[in-house]
């Protein structure tokens, strides 16, 4: 039987509280910058988004998703 590696997203100097939601945040408009920047199929963005999937729940990230196909994303995109 295979063992299961499990990681969550590295420690970052920005965000020393055990409250995680901006750290999240920030990660997910870093993936969508990379994205924009690099394109989708980009290896180097695929680390971000491991990130902000491991931080933000998804119901976060389903309502983001909406706003920024809607333009109403709130964040710096």
């Amino acid at each position: 039987m295979a063992e299961i590696e499990l990681k969550t997203a590295p420690a970052d100097f920005r965000f020393p509280t055990t409250n995680q939601t901006r750290h999240c945040f920030t990660r997910y408009v870093e993936f969508h910058r990379c994205v924009a920047a690099k394109g989708d199929e980009a290896a180097d963005c695929e680390r971000f988004a491991k990130y902000y999937r491991a931080l933000c729940p998804g119901e976060w990230v389903d309502k983001w998703n909406e706003q920024r196909e809607n333009g109403t994303f709130p964040g710096p995109l």
